[in-house]
């Protein structure tokens, strides 16, 4: 039974190629998926907190809030207060862009793990395919008299790039429909705090007066 130190000696130049962007998949998975995760927060909550504060009239302090807060959402509301008097059309095109940024900063490095899916399996068929010369011409210099040590060589070689690279690829694209889904997620909750963002600042300057207002109040307003 071959064990795994004889896979590693085995494996060749390309074995080691594969089992290096699968560490660099693992890499990738883990940085953004704790990135994800800390983006994610209960934007509901957050966003009444700071709809109260700024009902009172306290901008400084919802911008405060904002600034010990992480995640899209957060930026969002911090980039609605900063326009706050601006036109609701342009308020809109701003959160919009800032919607639009705050996905492709979730997305960096996913083309990377996207990458790692198809040429994990290709750099296994390469192997394979080399593996396999290898014992064509190991055949055509010994024969007639072939030893089947030296036939096999390649024949393993090839058998373990081949069987590398779909043992990076299958989890590597399991990950990376993995983050894919937190994404989506994120930018559900991102679309619905822009619409309460927007409902909530369409009521106007009046609304810095209203500090009687009760907890219900934006979501009749919604």
């Amino acid at each position: 039974m071959m064990t795994g130190f004889n896979v590693w000696r085995e494996g060749g130049p390309v074995f080691w190629m594969i089992a290096g962007i699968g560490l660099a998949a693992v890499g990738v998975f883990l940085e953004r998926l704790l990135h994800l995760r800390r983006a994610r927060i209960r934007y509901d909550d957050f966003l009444d907190g700071v709809f109260n504060i700024l009902e009172k009239g306290m901008t400084r302090e919802a911008l405060a809030l904002c600034d010990e807060a992480p995640g899209p959402v957060v930026h969002l509301m911090r980039t609605a207060i900063k326009h706050r008097d601006e036109p609701q059309e342009t308020l809109r095109l701003v959160l919009d862009n800032a919607s639009h940024a705050e996905i492709s900063r979730m997305e960096r490095r996913l083309g990377v793990l996207a990458t790692i899916v198809q040429v994990a399996p290709l750099l296994g068929l390469l192997g394979s395919l080399l593996g396999v010369l290898e014992t064509v011409l190991v055949l055509r210099q010994q024969a007639p008299l072939v030893q089947s040590v030296d036939v096999t060589g390649g024949l393993v070689r090839a058998l373990i790039t081949s069987i590398t690279g779909l043992m990076v690829a299958i989890p590597s694209y399991a990950m990376f429909n993995l983050l894919v889904i937190r994404i989506d997620r994120i930018v559900l909750d991102m679309e619905q705090a822009s619409n309460d963002i927007l409902s909530f600042m369409r009521r106007g300057p009046h609304a810095a007066a209203r500090t009687d207002a009760p907890a219900g109040v934006r979501g009749e307003h919604a």
